[in-house]
């Protein structure tokens, strides 16, 4: 019996059914783009986590300040006794995040209480307690994170009643019908039917959706929500937790807009591999709350927030948004090539940076989404030593994740083994 095997049924009777897994292969040992399972074999990892390693498995940097820290101490509350990494981390953020004016932050451990505590903050700053999302959103698997959550399947099976006040409009995807005159007008009818705008605390967006597919906000989309904004005084929030720290190119995928947020919620990359998650903001916003009314026990661990220092240090000095748009392209062109055999059934390819997806549709047809087939892709990948993560509203995107940090030769490596696993499941040669 292979240790992965071993290593399954110990899991099948031990962990709850629930916590799915995209592979049944045990990882035990990982660099850079690099990951060697329990029985040894080696893939190439396109996952990233899920967006946690843009500076890849186990940074040099980052492992040496995690080993300073260590060797410092591990843990006081900061709400006890505070400490300066979580001071310095936070002039970190407030420096580079696009937020207009003096921001202020504070951290948490997941992206999942980021979300919550933004939704505080918006509501203690504006004194109103509406919530507009959008669908295909995923923010978290709380119970105000699957209520903003814009998909089912398998978020919110089984789990309502949710929060109430939270409210959804379309997700403009020009690609599957939806326009951006389509979302204003999901909006401007929630403010007739369902909520008066008075009431709507905050919009909450991804710039760039996660789950739902990497499916990008038009610019002009992302201007009128903040002219609605304004006129109403509703707050903005980015939901940046998948999209951030040069994930698009930029540090923030809001780089990428005319407009800003009035709080960005972070997490995943931010810790290197560290559980850390934040919320950044206007400092009158973010003031709003009364002391003590923000926080957590483990929130802005210190490990954690040494490791995310090392992070911004490793993206400046590596150059790591520029990597990221050329890893970007080469992605996109790789992919575009291969689209144009029709038989592999490729639809869109969308994405900013080094944040690329593209849909795996029935073979001949433009958009008739195919998730038996990206479910087919992913596994025969992983197969042939390349890990692949599926997501989208309609399960048939193929995302990219890989550290920015992965070497030219692995990434044309990885590319190979992508077309050759997709001829593969389509019987192409």
């Amino acid at each position: 019996m292979s240790k992965n095997t071993e290593l399954q049924q110990r899991r099948e009777a031990a962990v709850a059914r629930g916590v799915g897994h995209a592979t049944q292969r045990y990882a035990v040992r990982a660099l850079n783009a690099e990951i060697w399972d329990a029985d040894g074999k080696r893939y190439i990892d396109f996952a990233g986590g899920i967006g946690v390693l843009n500076t890849g498995h186990r940074h040099p940097k980052v492992m040496a300040a995690i080993q300073k820290q260590l060797d410092a101490f591990i843990h006081s509350c900061v709400q006890v006794m505070p400490y300066e990494p979580y001071v310095a981390l936070a002039e970190k953020l407030n420096a580079k995040a696009p937020i207009q004016g003096d921001a202020k932050s504070f951290f948490v451990s997941t992206g999942a209480e980021a979300v919550e505590n933004a939704v505080k903050i918006a509501r203690a700053y504006t004194k109103r307690t509406g919530v507009i999302a959008f669908s295909g959103g995923f923010h978290g698997r709380t119970m105000l994170g699957m209520a903003l959550t814009g998909k089912v399947v398998p978020y919110k099976t089984g789990f309502g009643p949710f929060p109430p006040d939270i409210y959804h409009a379309r997700f403009p995807h020009a690609y599957h019908g939806v326009s951006t005159q389509d979302t204003l007008d999901d909006i401007a009818h929630l403010f007739k039917y369902d909520i008066e705008a008075t009431r709507v605390a905050a919009f909450i967006i991804e710039p760039v959706q996660g789950e739902g597919g990497f499916t990008v906000a038009p610019p002009e989309f992302m201007s009128a929500l903040k002219k609605l904004c304004d006129e109403h005084g509703i707050l903005l929030i980015a939901d940046e937790v998948q999209s951030g720290f040069a994930r698009t190119g930029k540090l923030f995928a809001m780089e990428h807009y005319d407009v800003h947020a009035d709080i960005i919620t972070v997490a995943k990359s931010i810790g290197g591999g560290l559980p850390l998650a934040g919320v950044v903001g206007r400092s009158e916003v973010m003031d709003a709350p009364a002391a003590g009314g923000l926080g957590g026990t483990y929130g802005g661990n210190p490990v954690a927030c040494a490791a995310a220092l090392a992070v911004f240090d490793a993206i400046e000095s590596e150059n790591l948004l520029e990597r990221s748009q050329t890893i970007g392209q080469r992605i996109r062109a790789f992919v575009a090539e291969l689209q144009k055999d029709t038989h592999l059934g490729i639809g869109e390819i969308r994405g900013l940076g080094g944040m690329v997806a593209f849909e795996m549709v029935q073979s001949g047809s433009s958009n008739t989404p195919d998730p038996d087939a990206t479910k087919a892709l992913t596994t025969h990948a992983a197969e042939l030593g390349l890990i692949l993560l599926s997501c989208g509203v309609y399960a048939n995107t193929i995302r990219v994740l890989v550290p920015l940090t992965v070497e030219d030769a692995i990434l044309d490596e990885a590319l190979g083994i992508l077309a050759s696993a997709l001829k593969a499941i389509r019987g192409a040669k």
